[in-house]
């Protein structure tokens, strides 16, 4: 039991450790490629980016959630290091990916002749190879079905960090050479061409680096999945396709409907926001991805008490980064944008406190999210996710008419606070821990206070200090860091939870000593 706890804590820090620094890299490198971008292809292409960007995120529903469902399957069986059932699962998988990827591929196609229709009529002229650029984005999203199922299998077995090194070396390479490109040709087809072979060549890398790792994968004397497994991977999958349905129509309409009520330069300018937000969405996600599978392992080994202890401890941490991120987002981010891209590509504060609003509302979820996935809890909260986007899609449209793109955004804090806040951590305390919520919901009262007051005292400092261009932003991030981590050390001094973020610290201090 011992050397399973050093192993998914040391697991949990490498996965962690590559992801962040991987992502801090390709944040740097994409911000680069996006004025060149704006530069040379200007504002229309931008907007047209992020919006076929979200068409395709659409399509992707596709997929079912049956990725996260067999994910889910396979932590028994790493864990007792069943071979024969891993094989089972990884064959069903390869023939149920390269099913969605046919699917997806098929419905782009026959939604091709309705694409202009989510544009203003004025706007639809004035972009040539229309069609074209649609294909490509959709090829790009089928193609990486067809090998992406043996990720899955390293990412369980609570390796993340191979499949990351892999997708941020792809990427960074990718967004040099889309770099080189827009200078010498400055074409956003050959743009798209880059990231269609850049996609192709890292599924086929990993799917070679899970051949080499796990060379049973190649044994052709595959049993079929049993009953009982495959009526659990059938209910989970029904259960994750409202929960995909839900978060698809919450992440990807927005842009969609801010083109088609707005119009598509207005996408292109919050579009750089998005980007921001992304960027820190994902490496928040890549932080807590990182534990799902230590997590699900656990979830096989212990549950009870200790389990729940645990939980508020990782919640703790996920307060405090996202504190830190919210209110150095609400402070610097018109910093950075006006730095980068120009003043003219300012939005105003009310857009700012939406976009902060819905970045802090999805990232305090994550400790709980990543549990319900490690504990595969899916098929309780299934209904949730599909009031969330019907409200969602309703109070975006009514306000996003009457008054523009805040009221869009105002969609999704509401949808976000009457629904998925509350009903996530009912299910997740009531299935996993068989205790109450009503703890887990003091505690997020307070740290969404102590949050709000973050971003007010801090938007105060930097304003006072009248800071601006790329060294102003560094130095209101600072601030924020600072005056984040004094006051959330000044208030939980005394708690088990900070206590256990120092050992954690010191922890990883010694495995990085080990390591060197």
């Amino acid at each position: 039991m011992i050397m399973e706890k050093q192993s998914r804590t040391k697991n949990s820090v490498i996965n962690i450790a590559t992801a962040v620094s991987g992502q801090v890299i390709s944040i740097i490198i994409s911000f680069l490629a996006r004025i060149l971008f704006i530069s040379k292809l200007g504002e229309v292409y931008l907007g047209i980016n992020s919006l076929f960007t979200n068409i395709v995120g659409l399509l992707s529903l596709a997929e079912l959630g049956v990725g996260t469902a067999i994910n889910y399957t396979l932590y028994k069986p790493l864990a007792e290091e069943d071979t024969d059932k891993i094989k089972s699962l990884m064959q069903l998988y390869r023939r149920i990916y390269c099913a969605i990827g046919v699917i997806i591929f098929a419905v782009g196609i026959a939604l091709m002749p309705f694409l202009k229709s989510f544009l203003k009529a004025s706007e639809t002229e004035s972009i040539p190879q229309f069609y074209l650029i649609f294909f490509l984005f959709l090829s790009n999203t089928a193609v990486s079905y067809f090998y992406s199922y043996k990720r899955a299998l390293i990412i369980s077995d609570q390796k993340r960090y191979i499949a990351t090194i892999y997708r941020y070396a792809f990427y960074i390479a990718m967004n040099f050479i889309q770099i080189i490109t827009l200078i010498i040709i400055g074409n956003f087809i050959v743009y798209l061409m880059v990231q269609l072979v850049s996609t192709v060549a890292e599924n086929v890398s990993v799917s070679r680096k899970a051949d080499k790792m796990y060379p049973y994968l190649k044994y052709r004397d595959v049993e079929k999945v049993d009953v009982e497994t495959l009526d659990d991977i059938k209910k989970n999958t029904v259960a994750l396709l409202f929960h995909k349905i839900g978060s698809s129509v919450v992440s990807s309409t927005d842009n969609i409907l801010i083109s088609k009520i707005i119009g598509i330069v207005t996408v292109g300018i919050y579009s750089n926001y998005l980007l921001i937000t992304n960027a820190l969405n994902i490496v928040m996600g890549q932080l807590f991805m990182a534990l799902t599978a230590s997590i699900g392992n656990m979830g096989v080994t212990e549950r009870g008490d200790k389990a729940e202890r645990i939980f508020y401890r990782i919640f703790f941490l996920n307060f405090w980064i996202d504190c830190i991120i919210s209110a150095a987002l609400f402070s610097t981010v018109n910093l950075l944008v006006s730095a980068w891209f120009g003043t003219d590509m300012l939005l105003g504060i009310d857009v700012l406190i939406c976009v902060t609003i819905n970045f802090y509302l999805y990232q305090i979820r994550r400790t709980v999210l990543t549990y319900r996935d490690a504990y595969g809890l899916f098929w309780f909260d299934r209904y949730k996710a599909l009031i969330e986007a019907v409200i969602n899609l309703v109070v975006s449209i009514i306000l996003g008419i009457r008054i523009g793109l805040i009221g869009i955004l105002i969609g999704t804090i509401v949808s976000t606070i009457t629904i998925s806040l509350w009903v996530e951590p009912y299910i997740l305390f009531k299935h996993a821990f068989q205790n109450s919520s009503i703890k887990y919901f003091g505690k997020l009262s307070t740290y969404t206070f102590l949050t709000f007051i973050a971003c007010y005292v801090c938007s105060w400092l930097v304003n006072k200090m009248a800071l601006s261009g790329f060294v102003g932003f560094l130095i209101g991030v600072i601030i924020c860091v600072f005056f984040v981590s004094f006051m959330i050390v000044a208030y939980f001094y005394c708690s088990d939870e900070f206590k256990y973020v120092i050992s954690l610290a010191k922890k990883i201090t010694k495995l990085i000593k080990k390591g060197n």
